[in-house]
């Protein structure tokens, strides 16, 4: 790559013929720089070999795991040494001159995004692992790192465009989880033993009710799970797998719907929390595996929770 920039650097060159030995070799004004380059007292052909080899010059880039150089070719850069060197030797005493450089934005994109491949770190979410006696646990969040690369993409062609090869840092910007203990929101705890179910805002308790959990053949099941599913006045149909319900029929949205007005439907299989035509079996193991409430508290919890609400089953 830095034989193909070369090339391209050289091949807008000037003339090279030697001047005939009576002519004397016209030279730059002396304090003359060209992208930095310090090419006064010199003739074209040496000057032009500086000013190469200090475009050729990799940018450098400090990162957490060292320093990493960028190819200027990587980014397709194209200098116009022909008029940087014309411009130098008309120059006055003194002249800071800047080599045309031109390169693609999307290459110099793309450089970025590979060092954000290779450093950016995600921030993690807090997420609910169980549950005590003192309420939800958790996992701690963590905030993530993320390579700002708008104003590297910047940084690098500015380096670009004028031939400076001062080092660079990795710029990167903190990311912050977008869920903490914090902010969690709702979380539910069912405890089959106490049949009790308490509602949590992160570790902060909200309210707690009294509930009916699953008899001793057919038990609430024990472990974490997650509201999948939330129904306005469902209908009731009996579950096919239970010998329990064999030759009942759909119950309609109504009074005698065994669900009351609202189902909380879990990701385990057939288990959802719900209102109830049976409110003396409330404080009782006394469900076929749902956790029943009373339909006016079952009301209130439906609007403080949602799809996605963690539940821990004790």
């Amino acid at each position: 790559m830095v034989k193909t920039l070369a090339a391209l650097l050289c091949s807008a060159g000037l003339a090279c013929a030697a001047a005939p030995a009576s002519t004397p070799a016209h030279l730059i004004a002396h304090g003359v720089t060209v992208s930095g380059v310090r090419v006064g007292s010199l003739t074209a052909e040496p000057a032009r070999q500086r000013i190469t080899t200090s475009l050729l010059q990799p940018i450098q880039i400090t990162t957490p795991r060292g320093v990493t150089t960028v190819d200027p070719a990587r980014a397709g850069a194209v200098a116009d040494v022909d008029a940087a060197l014309a411009a130098a030797l008309a120059a006055r005493r003194g002249r800071s001159l800047t080599v045309p450089v031109q390169y693609s934005a999307e290459r110099a994109a793309g450089i970025v995004g590979d060092l954000a491949a290779t450093f950016d770190k995600p921030a993690i979410d807090a997420t609910v692992i169980g549950a005590d006696g003192h309420g939800p646990e958790f996992t701690r969040a963590k905030t993530g790192v993320a390579v700002d690369r708008r104003t590297m993409g910047a940084a690098i062609g500015d380096l670009l465009r004028n031939g400076d090869r001062t080092p660079l840092t990795l710029l990167t910007t903190v990311v912050p989880p977008k869920r903490t203990v914090a902010n969690f929101g709702p979380v539910i705890v069912v405890t089959r033993g106490a049949n009790t179910l308490r509602l949590y805002n992160g570790k902060r308790l909200v309210r707690t009710f009294r509930v009916a959990t699953g008899q001793a053949i057919y038990p609430t099941p024990a472990g974490l799970w997650r509201i999948v599913d939330k129904q306005l006045n469902p209908w009731w149909y009996p579950p096919t797998y239970d010998s329990w319900a064999k030759g009942l029929k759909p119950v309609p949205p109504g009074p005698s719907n065994p669900l009351g007005t609202r189902w909380m439907g879990l990701n385990a299989p057939g288990v959802g929390i719900h209102g109830t035509d049976a409110p003396t079996s409330i404080g009782y193991s006394a469900s076929h595996g749902c956790i029943r409430m009373h339909v006016p508290e079952a009301e209130w919890l439906f609007e403080h929770v949602r799809v996605g609400t963690p539940v821990v089953i004790l």
